[in-house]
């Protein structure tokens, strides 16, 4: 053991190297340097048990413990209202593509006690939200796509820009003739809060007043923990999120879900509901507190010191107010190039915070910006292989001081390349 322990790295060096480093990557994502350091710690001795913290039973006091304070202090962060369940569960968001509509239209065929097939409404702004209504079709569910952000675009095939939900793009399930007349709504509304590949992120839709009181629900992955959520002002159903961006590692993905809309799924059987696997009813894991099997433990540690690193800083509002400032230098840098840069999202209310996606102008520009950018120590920045170009993501651990050192970066390439193909020019 005394051998292992001297071949391993000073942790002064770990840390003089990882200060080096700017990890932009869209995830999984870089995590507050000081959450790292205790979740090590808890690796060998979580709260001086004398057991790591992976090595622990899922069922031991100490785990349940750490488990109800992480719930609790993300409830003070979001301030969950009463009446929401919080649910660890696993599967990141392409299993709730198809845990959400299975559910849920299971539970509006329990609650109306009707055979009928209830419409689900998806606004499709970007891939996965595209992806998300692919699933609920492929399920079987009766879909209608309320917008889609690629008919906006000059192929047909981009997403860019979301139309204004005032425009005749936005197409929602029509009006029953009597509005009280629940089994003519949609069971609910989808849609992405942020779009990763993207770069596009939205507020929660503005629904026309007969679908006040369907449920919306929400993708969150990629943002939450960014902003508040406007509980009050909007009939959120159900968020999810994987933790992978801004919570923690991968494996672990949160629910949000309205108590009344977690119903047995069984129930739904005579109204020809669907079979839900019990890994996949939400039911099952509220029922059992998130311990329907053995959790993501590592990812529920880590996940709990984000939250509580999150609270040292202020909260949600002061970092959001972090956020702003951040993503407002790289656009400004985009947008101050004189075409050099170009923002794959034009409209500043589409922009996203947490996903800069740009390109750069010039014949082997990109693969150069890319190669430098790595050996300036600023790493994972190539776009989405589905759309390509340049993706900066600046989640909730990336700090203003890299951001400036990422814009310092993007300001020196412009001017090198720019003399070089002057020089070019002048030869």
């Amino acid at each position: 053991m005394d051998d292992l322990l001297q071949q391993l790295p000073s942790t002064s060096s770990l840390l003089a190297h990882r200060r080096e480093t700017i990890n932009l990557a869209a995830g999984p994502s870089t995590l507050p340097t000081p959450v790292l350091l205790e979740a090590t710690s808890g690796l060998l001795d979580y709260n001086n048990t004398g057991i790591g913290l992976t090595e622990l039973s899922h069922r031991s006091s100490s785990f349940q413990d750490l488990l109800k304070q992480s719930i609790k202090d993300l409830r003070q962060l979001l301030e969950i209202p009463d009446n929401y369940e919080v649910l660890y569960m696993q599967g990141g968001g392409l299993t709730q593509f198809a845990t959400v509509p299975l559910n849920l239209v299971n539970t509006w065929k329990t609650l109306h006690k009707s055979e009928k097939e209830p419409v689900v409404d998806y606004v499709v702004t970007g891939s996965w939200s595209l992806k998300a209504v692919g699933e609920a079709k492929r399920l079987g569910c009766k879909t209608n796509v309320v917008v889609d952000g690629r008919k906006g675009s000059k192929d047909g095939k981009t997403f860019g820009e979301v139309p204004l939900p005032a425009s005749e793009q936005w197409s929602w399930s029509p009006k029953p003739a009597n509005d009280d007349d629940a089994t003519e709504k949609p069971a609910f509304i989808y849609y992405c809060s942020n779009e990763t590949v993207n770069g596009i992120e939205i507020q929660p839709p503005k629904v026309p007043e007969y679908l006040k009181d369907v449920p919306i629900v929400s993708d969150m992955s990629s943002n939450i923990l960014s902003r508040p959520i406007p509980w009050s002002e909007h009939n959120f159903g159900l968020i999810y999120a994987g933790a992978q961006k801004n919570i923690g590692p991968s494996g672990l993905t949160i629910v949000i879900i309205r108590k009344d809309l977690i119903t047995d799924p069984d129930e739904a059987l005579p109204y020809k509901g669907h079979r839900i696997p019990s890994m996949l009813s939400y039911k099952s894991h509220a029922d059992a507190g998130s311990l329907y099997n053995t959790p993501p433990m590592f990812p529920i540690y880590v996940a709990g010191l984000v939250f509580k690193h999150v609270l040292e800083q202020g909260g949600v509002p002061k970092i959001e107010e972090v956020n702003v400032e951040k993503a407002k230098a790289v656009y400004d840098a985009i947008d101050e190039s004189n075409g050099f840069y170009v923002a794959r999202v034009v409209d500043d209310g589409n922009r996203s915070r947490m996903n800069i996606c740009f390109g750069v102008q010039g014949e082997g520009r990109e693969a150069r910006f890319v190669a430098e950018a790595d050996k300036a120590g600023i790493k994972q920045i190539k776009g989405h292989r589905s759309v390509g170009g340049i993706r900066t993501s600046l989640y909730n651990a990336i700090t203003l001081d890299q951001v400036q050192t990422l814009v310092g970066f993007m300001k020196h390439f412009q001017k090198k390349e720019q003399e070089i193909e002057q020089y070019t020019k002048d030869d």
